[in-house]
């Protein structure tokens, strides 16, 4: 599917959706808050893999990035590259740490693989170098900029799923894993691998979550009404 067909059909989709005002918010601030981490999931696929692709195509087209240098990227893994990534994973740190502690990290690593498939999220480290070389004055924080657009992308891409009735979670196995993948599925050297996101039908439910009170983390000034 082009580029252009997955941007009109998300924009038809959305159409109805799009006025902007008071109050319009509520919706999107909801999936915000609705969105969990799910680690019991399963191979039931929620949508049609192609509608998994559109969510992933549209929102690292339109996330937000630093001088629109557009630096992250995605691989999107379905069935059986999808299990070879947990069992790759799986190997490798097999050879690492001992028995008593990998029958519990194998325990976990089951728990994604039986999922649907995984999004691995990457920072296109070549486009970063251009950026640093261009504007010299912010080179130290062009790696920096590009993770949170990263990081941005990740939970509009969570939310997005959890919304078509996935589960899922984030995961950070990189950089154990990253020569494996750009062996097997010829990701560019360029591309560092910052996160990898096991999605599925929900099996089971979230655990509880605790809030530190908001008054210590968000603080106001000048406010007038």
């Amino acid at each position: 599917m082009s580029d252009l067909s997955i941007e009109q059909g998300m924009n038809e989709k959305f159409a109805s959706q799009s006025k902007k005002g008071q109050g319009e918010s509520e919706a999107f601030l909801s999936a915000f808050k609705e969105r969990r981490t799910y680690y019991q999931i399963s191979k039931n696929a929620a949508i049609p893999d192609s509608r998994v692709e559109e969510i992933v195509k549209y929102t690292i087209k339109h996330v937000p990035s630093s001088f629109n240098g557009q630096t992250t990227r995605a691989l999107i893994l379905f069935n059986e590259d999808h299990d070879e990534f947990w069992n790759t994973t799986s190997t490798i740190l097999s050879s690492m740490l001992p028995a008593d502690q990998m029958a519990k990290t194998q325990q976990r690593l089951d728990g994604f693989k039986a999922g649907h498939g995984t999004v691995l999220f990457f920072d296109d480290e070549s486009v970063i170098r251009q950026q640093q070389e261009a504007f010299k004055l912010y080179a130290d924080n062009f790696p920096i900029w590009a993770n949170q657009s990263n990081g941005m992308a990740q939970l509009l891409i969570w939310t997005a799923l959890e919304k078509e009735g996935f589960g899922a979670s984030l995961q950070h196995y990189n950089p154990l894993v990253d020569a494996a993948v750009q062996t097997k599925w010829k990701v560019p050297l360029e591309w560092k691998l910052l996160a990898q996101m096991p999605f599925g039908v929900p099996t089971g439910e979230p655990g509880p979550k605790d809030f530190k009170p908001l008054d210590e983390r968000v603080w106001t000034a000048g406010k007038k009404d």
